[in-house]
């Protein structure tokens, strides 16, 4: 079982997200208030805190969650190694269903021109909102099932 360490949500693309404490996720659609929302497959971004560790120690000490865009800064689950139709439950009433891990990175951010690498494109992970319900920091992360 996991947790959400960090939440973050942004009105622009291609900027660092801000944290907030909590957020609506809305069934079909996504986070409110995040551009990324809208009716297709990547309305929520996942993130491991322990991807982000993995370039702090390759000299970004001071990188935080939502840095890369993410939604959801997880703690304690292995996100690139969930399948794709993967179901997990946040909180309280909160379903979404994993589309896509990793993504292509088109043009190279600013993280990656410092060190040569970014986690993203491979630790990434993508869903859509199943069942929407208020998400908070802390709240447990339970892996459900998948649906293929």
């Amino acid at each position: 079982m996991g947790k959400v360490v960090a939440i973050s949500i942004s009105k622009k693309k291609g900027i660092p997200k801000t944290n907030v404490q909590s957020a609506k996720l809305i069934e079909n659609f996504g986070i409110e208030g995040d551009i990324h929302a809208g009716n297709w497959h990547r309305q929520v971004s996942f993130l491991a805190l322990e991807s982000i560790d993995k370039m702090r120690e390759k000299g970004l000490p001071n990188l935080r969650p939502g840095a890369f865009a993410e939604n959801i800064t997880t703690e304690f689950l292995e996100l690139p190694k969930l399948e794709i139709g993967t179901r997990m439950k946040i909180g309280k009433e909160a379903e979404l269903e994993i589309t896509q891990i990793g993504k292509e990175c088109h043009s190279k951010c600013a993280i990656f021109t410092k060190v040569g690498d970014c986690v993203m494109p491979r630790e990434g992970i993508f869903a859509k909102v199943i069942r929407g319900g208020e998400i908070f920091i802390e709240d447990e992360i339970k892996i459900l099932s998948a649906t293929l």
